[in-house]
């Protein structure tokens, strides 16, 4: 069209290598097997090609692994990542080589379907897109990942590569949640798992939008996090489901939580989370057990109304991002360096002592960078 602006056009850094190593899952219910693999460089019109920081391990890893997902093998794990831009493809708009970057799971939304068209909030939920980083193609535990630009967010200035990988999709995730009933600044929260990987964001999430907080979770160390995160209320769940509503109704005047998000998988916590949400009120559910088991009373004879909710919209992660940068929510991550120590992150997942994240740190020259360029980062 005369007088349109023509588009950028790819970019590329001179340096992109051939072959790279990558932790694959190349046999359900095995360990990860790191090999050589080649570089991901034939890039769709809108992909882009970083060179991964750091990488984060989530419980849907686990479930790749077990063969839960579908997933044809071999592929590479992990779908929460951070990095830098090294190439993009010719429509790309709004990224330059250089930029730093977090990207989550999404890979090619059809564009098309109702939830492509919007509202925004919805875009997420896209069924027919092109597959699922880490999932049923390849993700971010690599020295290179491609990814779709349009579900991918530049990093403010102030947010950390290890910062911004677990936000990618647990940030995202638990963001939405929090943000999904509409409450309004002085009304209570409870979030039961409060002190995982996924609770203890949504905790400072939650205080950073002015709402009083109720953490309940069921492991001391859990508990530790909550509080040290700003937890106006914790609650130890090992009490029992009576005591953990008494202890929720003593400081919401008898009445319960406004809304409630559930993250633990525990068979028991959403009836809990039914069971602290006030009448009327929302309860959010994120984890994802094989069933999700509520008293029929919770529904019916309370009204307590039970939300599904997926990661959040590309706009909504970027408004996350800013959050983040402006109150300065930090990750309690556990790092481990490079490809070679997968399994050690593995086995700290799977013992159940681990506080927050695990995650692997891809490339120390991006973070070394990073930590010398003299920001107040988080």
């Amino acid at each position: 069209m005369p007088g349109s602006p023509e588009k950028p056009g790819p970019q590329a850094a001179p340096d992109i290598p051939d072959k790279m190593l990558a932790a694959q899952v190349v046999e359900f219910h095995k360990p990860y097997k790191v090999q050589e693999v080649p570089v991901p460089k034939d890039l769709a019109p809108n992909d882009l090609l970083i060179k991964v920081a750091v990488a984060s391990l989530c419980h849907t890893d686990f479930m790749v692994r077990d063969d839960i997902m579908g997933t044809k093998l071999p592929c590479t794990g992990s779908h929460e990542g951070s990095g830098t831009v090294v190439a993009t493809g010719s429509d790309v708009e709004g990224f330059e080589v250089g930029d730093r970057v977090m990207s989550g799971i999404i890979y090619h939304p059809c564009r098309a379907c109702a939830d492509c068209l919007g509202p925004e909030t919805y875009t997420q939920y896209c069924a027919h897109s092109g597959g699922y980083l880490g999932v049923t193609t390849n993700g971010f535990f690599a020295e290179y990942a491609r990814v779709d630009s349009t579900q991918a967010a530049k990093m403010p200035d102030r947010v950390s590569f290890e910062t911004a990988a677990p936000l990618a999709c647990a940030g995202c995730t638990v963001w939405r949640a929090v943000i999904l009933p509409e409450l309004v600044k002085g009304q209570w929260l409870a979030i039961v798992g409060s002190g995982g990987g996924l609770g203890h964001l949504g905790v400072q999430f939650a205080k950073a939008l002015g709402l009083n907080v109720i953490g309940i979770d069921a492991r001391d160390e859990g508990l530790e996090l909550t509080k040290k995160n700003g937890a106006d209320v914790v609650v130890d769940a090992r009490l029992g489901k009576e005591k953990v509503v008494e202890e929720v109704k003593k400081v919401t005047n008898g009445e319960g939580a406004a809304a409630t998000v559930n993250v633990s998988d525990n068979s028991k916590a959403a009836a809990i989370s039914c069971a602290v949400t006030a009448m009327h009120g929302t309860m959010v559910q994120v984890a994802q057990p094989p069933e999700v088991s509520v008293p029929f009373q919770e529904f019916i004879f309370r009204d307590v109304r039970i939300r599904g909710s997926l990661i959040c919209s590309p706009e909504e992660g970027r408004r996350m991002l800013d959050i983040v940068a402006e109150h300065g929510i930090s990750v309690h991550t556990n790092p481990f360096d490079g490809l070679k120590e997968i399994e050690k992150l593995v086995e700290l997942a799977e013992g159940g002592k681990m506080k927050g994240k695990g995650i692997i740190i891809m490339d120390p020259e991006q973070i070394k960078k990073e930590k010398e360029s003299g920001l107040d980062m988080v």
